[in-house]
């Protein structure tokens, strides 16, 4: 990895001071946004929860930036949402009332992704003039920009999906893989913005099991979430409201109900809701071995921070997705549990970045 001229021990100590402020400029920003892509994602569960996300039927990136300033403009969007399934099967009588509830949240969904969009661009153009940004980050962050762009097209492909007829909700593919490309675009603004961060991680933290344990973490969270995508995009959250049992079983009858096997771990109810029970079960389990060794190593202070925080955040949220079952789904409570998934995701990932090996260190 090449480091900026600014690192080096040779340099004067006025241009390695401002390398120090450039890159904590540069994190600060980065971080913002990727906060600003985990509103993202808790809103999109919230639209998800609350039938919104159809309320909205035309793709206007720029002109929908304006919510609706007249009655007339109010009536010509209900009039089209009442040509889609939801309306005539879920919500039809709801009335214009009804649909500016659904309507607003959508919009606020899309502006927060038009805004995400500027926050990341604005500050990219004047890092780069600047001469702020390092080079070896230009390409990463115009990559950032364009999987942001893929992810606002998927979006709106994933809502499209829920105009078919007889259709009264989003393709539970297409959100699994709009979920997907949210995680990947979060995972790396903060892995990128600890890079800035911390170019060299301490030697003292590296340690090769550990860190093959925290990869092992993360993939076992990122897989959990996306089971829970298609937990949401099937309402399977609504059905065995009882834990650990599933309507007196351990493993729910008709788990295998449909053929080809393979449908079941994405249609069936029965199998989607205890594939996410079973997969959150072995994360915390893969957390619980991860923690233990860990702490076992006698780590230095941040690395212990670290392990505290991922074990935590691996309690917390098996707690709040059991409640979230038992509950019956809760808005509020689904938000959360949606939130708290991706803030363990960021622990995992922080306990990676930190106990990775440093990399060799070469002259420009």
């Amino acid at each position: 990895m090449p480091f900026d001229v600014r690192d080096f021990p040779g340099a004067p100590p006025e241009d390695r001071a401002a390398g120090r402020r450039n890159r904590r400029l540069v994190a600060t920003w980065l971080f913002g946004v990727a906060l600003m892509v985990l509103i993202m994602v808790v809103l999109g569960g919230v639209t998800r929860l609350t039938g919104s996300g159809l309320s909205i039927m035309e793709w206007a990136p720029f002109v929908g930036a304006l919510p609706p300033l007249s009655h007339a403009e109010w009536e010509r969007l209900y009039h089209l949402y009442q040509q889609i399934p939801q309306y005539t099967l879920v919500n039809r009588g709801f009335g214009l009332a009804g649909f500016q509830q659904i309507f607003w949240l959508e919009w606020l969904h899309r502006s927060w992704g038009r805004l995400i969009g500027m926050a990341f661009l604005v500050p990219l153009i004047w890092f780069w003039a600047s001469g702020r940004l390092e080079h070896r980050l230009r390409s990463m962050m115009v990559g950032l920009f364009l999987l942001g762009g893929v992810q606002a097209a998927v979006g709106w492909f994933m809502v499209a999906s829920g105009f078919l007829p007889e259709s009264t909700a989003v393709s539970p593919y297409r959100l699994v893989i709009h979920l997907a490309l949210a995680l990947i675009l979060y995972a790396a603004l903060v892995w990128t913005a600890l890079s800035v961060l911390w170019p060299v991680p301490p030697r003292p933290a590296a340690n090769r099991l550990l860190h093959r344990l925290g990869w092992l973490g993360c993939g076992a969270i990122a897989l959990t979430m996306l089971a829970g995508g298609f937990v949401a995009g099937t309402h399977a959250g609504f059905d065995y409201n009882t834990f650990p049992m599933m309507n007196g079983h351990l493993v729910p009858e008709g788990y295998a109900a449909l053929q080809p096997f393979v449908r079941n771990l994405t249609e069936n109810i029965a199998a989607v809701q205890f594939d996410h029970r079973l997969l959150a079960s072995l994360t915390v389990l893969a957390v619980a071995i991860t923690f233990g060794f860990g702490l076992s190593t006698h780590p230095p202070r941040a690395t212990r921070i670290a392990l505290i925080a991922l074990g935590a955040a691996a309690l917390v949220q098996y707690l709040l997705g059991v409640a979230t079952l038992l509950l019956v789904v809760p808005v509020p409570l689904a938000a959360l549990h949606q939130a708290a998934a991706a803030l363990l995701l960021t622990a995992a990932i922080v306990l990676v970045h930190m106990t990775r090996a440093p990399p060799a260190r070469r002259m420009p």
